[in-house]
């Protein structure tokens, strides 16, 4: 009786992700999900950051702590013990390390397939993405994310193609699959000037009777009586630290927040309920290019639309939110040293991205043009020497490559640079095999098991809205 009552004094406080917990009051989260197990999931709304590693999560929730005085509203939900938290593995169907096509085909179509491919077996076969499933049983189903509506990860819950390259392919998909929400970049996939076929996708989409909008304005004023497409750049959205320093874009864009908001306005009517994907995709962008402002800052508005569409799911009662990531990118995280805490509070003052930054440098740029234009958009004072070996890579003429790296700009060495002032460093450049965080609240959740496979989880959204997988 003695080495029982020690063991439970020695245990009483465990640590889960890093989060000092009673064991007894995290059953409140198996509970919770208990009193949502007879009821069916009438929506659904899938929440991808897109590349998010677990120090992703962990800087975002520390830089909210210190900046704003609390939790970021993942790990909150964490806390008050509303959601059930799981691992999950990630891997495609010929690598330990998956793409985001491969990693959002196991959710869309239920089966791993290549790196590359979108909904289409290693053998050929076609499996059937889960919105074109809950579409014919009667739900209203779209996408809303930060880069191009054809990218990967919407892609992968809407469509079939051999290639996730496939882009002018996936627009004309998307117009006849005609799902009733789907918003983001992407425009030069769609416009005749930009197309190589040449074909004008918005008035195709208008004469099928879509809302094409190109604003915050105009999505505020598009109503549910006709489908929506929303193209807000020709590529990827801004960055959120970018759009956080800019009335203009701010008037022009909407967040990733405001996004999710207003498909859920235009769905949620609907009798038999909706299914609306979520992604955050310039994460991903961050984390390919070390980008430590555009990655926290892109990971707060995310953070930001898990309030949004938890909110919206507690007063509904009907709604199941899966939050999660398609994979690891880059590993950042914080590094120990007597200066940790004051460098990442630097990140408060952040006001643009890398990539703002290393576009507005050239060979022509002085030292004391550089190091006014880094003080100004991320007040950094770099050394003589930290500026001349950036300035070394512009009038070198030697170019560093990478995934969404088009200008051949130098984000490994600026990250490199920045270490010194934020204690952020990276592993990497690219993916990475990592278990990753899952979290659900609402009707469905109990399903979720501790450990589980990427394709675990469209039979789980199947189930929870009572949907027999007969297609």
């Amino acid at each position: 009786m003695t080495n029982r009552r020690n063991f439970f004094k020695n245990t009483g406080l465990l640590t889960l992700g890093g989060l000092l917990i009673n064991p007894f009051e995290y059953l409140q989260a198996s509970e919770i999900a208990q009193s949502f197990k007879n009821k069916k999931a009438k929506n659904i709304i899938f929440m991808v950051s897109d590349g998010m590693s677990q120090g992703t999560l962990t800087m975002a929730n520390v830089f909210s702590e210190r900046k704003y005085g609390r939790n970021s509203h993942w790990i909150q939900l964490y806390k008050d013990q509303k959601a059930v938290r799981g691992l999950m593995d990630t891997a495609s169907a010929n690598s330990i390390v998956t793409d985001s096509a491969a990693g959002g085909s196991s959710w869309g179509g239920g089966f791993r397939v290549n790196n590359g491919s979108l909904n289409i077996s290693p053998t050929g076969e076609n499996n059937l993405p889960v919105l074109q499933k809950f579409k014919q049983k009667g739900k209203k189903v779209g996408c809303v994310t930060t880069v191009p509506i054809t990218h990967a990860t919407p892609a992968s819950f809407c469509v079939n193609q051999n290639s996730r390259s496939s882009q002018e392919e996936i627009a004309e998909d998307y117009l006849q699959l005609r799902f009733d929400v789907m918003m983001g970049g992407g425009a030069k996939y769609f416009e005749a000037d930009q197309r190589k076929d040449k074909k004008d996708m918005p008035s195709l989409f208008t004469e099928k009777g879509f809302t094409v909008v190109r604003s915050k304005k105009e999505m505020n004023l598009s109503n549910e009586s006709r489908p929506v497409l929303g193209l807000f750049a020709e590529d990827g959205l801004p960055f959120s630290v970018d759009y956080n320093s800019s009335s203009e874009i701010q008037e022009a864009t909407p967040t990733l927040a405001e996004m999710t908001q207003k498909a859920i306005e235009l769905m949620k009517n609907n009798k038999e309920g909706f299914a609306l994907q979520v992604e955050a995709g310039k994460v991903d962008w961050a984390a390919h290019s070390n980008d430590i402002g555009g990655l926290l800052y892109d990971q707060l508005a995310f953070d930001d639309a898990i309030k949004t569409a938890i909110d919206f799911a507690e007063k509904d009662g009907e709604t199941l939110v899966i939050i999660t990531t398609d994979h690891g990118n880059s590993n950042p995280g914080l590094i120990y040293g007597d200066d940790v805490t004051q460098n990442f509070d630097n990140l408060y003052n952040f006001k643009h991205s890398n990539d703002y930054i290393l576009q507005r440098i050239s060979a022509k740029t002085t030292v004391n043009e550089c190091k006014e234009l880094f003080e100004s958009a991320q007040s950094l004072k770099l050394s003589d020497e930290e500026v001349n070996e950036l300035l070394g890579y512009y009038q070198n003429a030697t170019k560093e490559f990478g995934v969404y790296n088009y200008k051949k700009m130098p984000f490994e060495l600026l990250a490199q640079l920045q270490k010194a002032h934020t204690s952020v460093g990276w592993i990497s450049m690219t993916h990475s095999g990592d278990h990753v965080e899952v979290a659900a609240y609402g009707p469905g959740s109990h399903l979720l098991k501790p450990f589980t496979r990427n394709t675990d989880l469209h039979y789980l959204m199947l189930d929870a809205a009572e949907i027999e997988n007969k297609f």
